[in-house]
């Protein structure tokens, strides 16, 4: 099964990023990232409680991990998990 989860920055400085994320614009939850503690938080889940938010949660800390680890802290204003 393909999945996808859309990410768009809300905010940004020295320790922390924050995306909303979810399956499209109108269904979005926000993911924070400590990038001191390479923490995650769950700052809202999605709304539509039919639809996983924890399924959504984890492949957005996935692509934002691959932004941290791999893409040299460079958060871009929007990206995408695909698989």
């Amino acid at each position: 099964m393909a999945s996808y989860v859309l990410l768009l920055k809300e905010y940004e400085d020295d320790e922390t990023v924050v995306y909303k994320f979810g399956p499209n614009e109108e269904i979005m939850g926000k993911i924070e990232l400590n990038k001191i503690t390479r923490k995650f938080s769950e700052l809202e889940s999605l709304p539509d409680q039919n639809i996983p938010s924890k399924f959504y949660f984890d492949r957005a800390a996935q692509r934002l991990t691959v932004c941290l680890v791999r893409e040299g802290s460079i958060f871009p204003e929007k990206t995408a998990f695909e698989s």
